[in-house]
């Protein structure tokens, strides 16, 4: 079984080589790491990919949270292993068809944000309306949420009483339209993530109008 298994640690010498080895006696191989955000001589932010075939989560995460200053932020399924869709990749697919830019990022916003989906929205003169979605993206938009004049760079959106237990964030990409990533369950996005998101929306946008 594969997870994806979010830990807050310490940003010192051997914070990481304690937490692989926890996890390694609680009967988890890590496949691989990624820094989500860091504040330097600090604390990390990092998500573990593991298999753990013959291991409950719960066991896995009892040995992380034993450890001094270790905080497990969120675990779960995750059928993506170590194939990780960096944001590297995601700006080489924009830029191998930029009249598409756009559309090659909405489609990449699960890999790369670890999200369950991913949305281009637009304002029309009665509603807001979904101009492309990933697989598990919602048909419609509640008229409830957050419009885009609050995500000029980026934020964390409250989301609506029926997503009840989804978090998301979006990011504007002109005065009417956005792209916006929702998770069911958490964690809560970071404000690396934001930032992330931002950045990469941007970069779509100058891509596809110089195309």
């Amino acid at each position: 079984m594969s997870y994806l298994l979010r830990v807050e640690l310490p940003d010192v010498p051997g914070s990481l080589g304690r937490l692989a080895s926890a996890i390694g006696a609680a009967g988890g191989n890590i496949s691989a790491i990624e820094i989500v955000e860091r504040s330097s001589g600090v604390y990390a932010v990092d998500d573990v990919f593991l298999t753990a075939d013959d291991v409950m989560p719960d066991t896995i995460v009892s040995a992380c949270n034993e450890l001094d200053d270790v905080r497990v932020l969120w675990i779960s399924r995750y059928a993506a292993g170590e194939n990780l869709f960096l944001d590297l990749e995601a700006v080489e697919s924009m830029t191998e068809s930029p009249g598409q830019a756009l559309e090659r990022l909405v489609d990449a916003l699960p890999d790369v944000f670890r999200v369950d989906w991913g949305i281009h929205v637009r304002r029309t003169d009665d509603h807001i309306e979904v101009v492309r979605g990933t697989t598990a993206a919602p048909a419609s938009i509640p008229d409830e949420l957050s419009w885009p004049e609050r995500l000029e760079r980026g934020e964390r959106i409250d989301v609506p009483d029926k997503w009840e237990g989804l978090v998301a964030a979006g990011t504007a990409i002109d005065a009417d339209s956005a792209i916006v990533v929702g998770r069911r369950g958490g964690p809560e996005f970071l404000d690396s993530e934001v930032a992330r998101l931002g950045h990469l929306v941007a970069l779509a946008g100058s891509i596809a109008r110089n195309a």
